[in-house]
This record gives C-alpha cells, sequence and structure tokens, in this order.
C-alpha cells in the first residue's frame, strides 16, 4: 500500500512520528508520506524510525502547507496544498514555513480566547500541552473541548464550536496558493493539491480554478480522499488524466483525532513513480530491509 498524506503530533496528529511509522508498516502500507502542517518537524524521527525497520518500507517526507485561492471576483477558498520531496533548506520556503506557523500559533491562541470569554472551560495552557510542541491546529483545541466535557467527540467540536460559521472562529492569514506552488517547485519539489473537493469542509475549487493551478505549476491532483464522494473522484480522475497530472490517493490519518485508518486510500505505482521522478530536493527514506 502506499499511503501518501498522514499527520503525526509534530502537527495535529496524535502519534509520534515514530509510532506513525510503526503502525504503518503494522498495516501493510509499504510507502508513507508524513506531511504534518506548514512543518517538517516530524522528519527527522520519522526518518530514523523508517530506517530502523525489518521489513522493506519507504518514507517520503512532505508537508501540508495552508493556501488560499482568490477568484476573478475577490471570493477567497481556503485550500491545503501537499509539497512533496523539497528541500528544506530552501531559503524562501523556509521562512514561509516559519510565518504560516506563527500565525497558526496566533489564530489558535485567538480562538482559544473567544471560546473562553464566552464561558467555556478550557485554557491555552491546557491547548499547548495537547499539542506537545507541534503546530498547533482547531484539532487540538477540540481536544481540550472534548476533554473538558463541553463536547462528546472532536467531530462534533468542528460541527458547532470550531465551524467556519461559528462566532469563535478566526480566519488563518494562508499563503497564496501560487506562491506555494512556485516555492515548492523552487525548492525542487513536488506540488499535490490535497482534497480539493472535501466539499463537507466549506467552499471548494471550481474545475477551472484547477486549471488555473495546473497553468501555475500544480503537478498532482489527490483524487482518492474520503471527504471525496464517488461521483467527485470519478470527474477529478477523468479532469486530473486531461491535464495530465499525478493522481493520488491517501488516508489523511491523523492517529485518533479522526476516525481513519492508515491505507484507507492508497496511491497506484505508477502514479507514485511519476511522483517521485518528477522530485530532486531530497532523497527517499529506505528501511535497511528494502
Amino acid at each position: 500500500m502506499i499511503d501518501l498524506h498522514t499527520h503525526s503530533n509534530a502537527s495535529d496528529g496524535s502519534d509520534s512520528p515514530r509510532d506513525l511509522v510503526l503502525s504503518a508498516a503494522s498495516a501493510g502500507v509499504r510507502v508513507l508520506a508524513i506531511t504534518d502542517h506548514d512543518t517538517t518537524a516530524g522528519w527527522a524521527a520519522a526518518a530514523e524510525t523508517a530506517l530502523s525497520l525489518e521489513q522493506p518500507f519507504t518514507l517520503v517526507r512532505g508537508t501540508e502547507f495552508s493556501c488560499v485561492y482568490v477568484d476573478n471576483a475577490g471570493h477567497r477558498i481556503g485550500l491545503h496544498l501537499l509539497g512533496y520531496l523539497f528541500d528544506p533548506e530552501a531559503g524562501a520556503l523556509r521562512t514561509a514555513r516559519a510565518e504560516l506557523r506563527e500565525n497558526r500559533l496566533g489564530r489558535g491562541a485567538a480562538i482559544v480566547s473567544n471560546l473562553v470569554a464566552a464561558g467555556h472551560p478550557i485554557t491555552w495552557a491546557q491547548v499547548e500541552a495537547i499539542a506537545a510542541g507541534g503546530a498547533v491546529g482547531r484539532p487540538h483545541i477540540g481536544q481540550a473541548l472534548l476533554e473538558s466535557g463541553v463536547v462528546s467527540s472532536v467531530d462534533e467540536a468542528f460541527a458547532d464550536l470550531l465551524a467556519d460559521s461559528s462566532p469563535y472562529y478566526v480566519k488563518k492569514q494562508d499563503m497564496p496558493v501560487e506562491n506555494a506552488i512556485k516555492l515548492i517547485t523552487q525548492a525542487r519539489g513536488v506540488p499535490v493539491i490535497a482534497h480539493p473537493w472535501a466539499r463537507s469542509r466549506g467552499v471548494v475549487l471550481t474545475e477551472d480554478a484547477i486549471r488555473e493551478l495546473v497553468e501555475m505549476g500544480l503537478l498532482g491532483i489527490e483524487v482518492d480522499h474520503l471527504d471525496h464522494t464517488v461521483a467527485d473522484r470519478e470527474r477529478l480522475a477523468e479532469l486530473a488524466t486531461e491535464l495530465d497530472v499525478i493522481q493520488t490517493g491517501s488516508s489523511d490519518y491523523h492517529g485518533n483525532r479522526k476516525s481513519v485508518r492508515l491505507g484507507a486510500q492508497t496511491t497506484s505505482e505508477p502514479m507514485y513513480r511519476r511522483l517521485i521522478g518528477a522530485a530532486s530536493g531530497i532523497e527517499l527514506i529506505h528501511s535497511d530491509r528494502r
């Protein structure tokens, strides 16, 4: 199995990078991408663990970038861009990651402040403890709400208190997607749009917008994702074929913060080979038993 989109507790997953790799190997995943939000902090521990495995295993290092697309009418659409195998020392991209992480921190603190002002019994210190040094995100706030008895699940928190329509919500200052595509490409990585038609998350890109991103240098579309309907997967696959870009599938695993298993959706071998063939920023990490 090839799973190219997963998260550790370096961002908003619950598993450590080490446990993420071990769990993936135990689940039968033979190629795993670690793609935490706006950070490479989990790369080293994940790579060390992958190298120690006594079974064939390959680690793909990547990051999921928080981005925004602005259409011709000025409407802003939030989206996520997966960057694979880019050079982490590329200066402009490194600066952009730091800015995104700083914004995540400020935004998280503002959301918590709004919730506390409304009488919800959580604290910023509690959220920071749950994040444990990772890039703070709404899942950490959802976990704090769960632990404090405000909600019965993190999913409930997202459906109500943490929803985009909630009075406590604070917008992110995301990177323009055209900038992200350019910076990932300059760092010799591969930009792939994550779950572009996850309609339950809000407004999504039109087909024309996706075509525009491909013209900007987007190299792939995450087609098979649990937040995509069957009909949308079929149409995205047709669109990817039409645009001659890479098609990926992945779990978007977050450990116990989402009810999805590793390898729930996968990428085909030919598409994986095409992806790694397009990258030259860093090498793959292979176990000694590969």
